[in-house]
């Protein structure tokens, strides 16, 4: 079991799914937790975590014998999660990982889809990712060590119909990765992405997600979905579960990966494999 004793981990989207996940493996690991989300609704495909999920994701956290600071905050704004990456300092001394998982998502044409639903996707998956990490590369820097780990996905390596705002959100945080691992490399701080397919969360089972899988339906069902999800990769498995991907970002936030920066890791049952890079 990696160990993170004495380390601080600030999550973003912590309220629920898989940056829940990811903050009790890491308080099962010994490091203390920054629980960041915005615990309301913006208009997407599917349900966001409430502020009392995020006070559950702080009860199982703290039940684990962690230290941990709950904060409310939008990370498509620059100054709240300067603020927050300010308030873990104050409370914890530094920040030693972040995990810049916070997304959204909602599909349509991009001939007709809506300048909000456009926009809003890209700033929270690009934007809020971008925010994120900018407001903490200066503490990771000064403490000359760091681990960021952001969320992008199998889709951020191709095109797809009705999905173009969530792709070019993912790919742009593949490059951001890129970009800021070689800046704070001579830091002592990793930069990473995981690209995980579909994840068995909320994102992935909510009623316009399965629309856009099976619009030969009037009301698709989990079951109605399985077989066209699992046709996406050569494993044939529909969906990953949260702890899979948590076992990737627990890899590159460890001292394991000290020499791993600038890369996608793909937790993907091969669908990977279909992309030319």
């Amino acid at each position: 079991m990696r160990n993170f004793d004495g380390r601080t981990a600030l999550v973003t989207g912590a309220a629920k799914g898989q940056g829940r996940s990811h903050a009790i493996a890491l308080a099962q690991r010994g490091a203390d937790l920054v629980l960041v989300d915005i615990a309301a609704q913006i208009p997407c495909a599917s349900r966001m975590g409430t502020p009392e999920e995020l006070d559950e994701t702080a009860r199982v956290v703290e039940s684990l014998g962690a230290s941990c600071l709950t904060l409310k905050a939008d990370t498509r704004s620059p100054e709240q999660m300067r603020d927050a990456v300010a308030a873990a300092v104050d409370r914890f001394g530094r920040v030693d990982v972040l995990l810049a998982n916070a997304g959204i998502a909602a599909f349509g044409p991009v001939r007709t889809m809506a300048d909000d639903v456009w926009r809003d996707v890209v700033d929270v998956n690009l934007g809020g990712v971008a925010a994120s990490i900018r407001a903490v590369a200066p503490v990771m820097a000064e403490q000359r060590s760091g681990r960021i780990v952001a969320t992008a996905s199998a889709v951020g390596r191709e095109g797809g119909p009705n999905n173009a705002n969530y792709a070019a959100s993912k790919w742009g945080v593949i490059g951001l990765v890129k970009s800021v691992a070689i800046e704070l490399a001579p830091y002592g701080v990793t930069v990473n992405a995981i690209s995980p397919m579909s994840v068995s969360t909320d994102m992935c089972h909510n009623d316009l997600t399965y629309g856009l899988f099976r619009p030969d339906l009037e009301a698709p069902t989990t079951d109605d979905v399985r077989a066209t999800f699992a046709t996406l990769n050569p494993m044939a498995v529909p969906w990953i579960e949260v702890g899979d991907a948590t076992e990737a970002v627990l890899f590159l936030a460890s001292d394991e990966a000290r020499y791993i920066t600038g890369t996608a890791l793909d937790v993907a049952g091969g669908w990977n494999a279909f992309h030319s890079a």
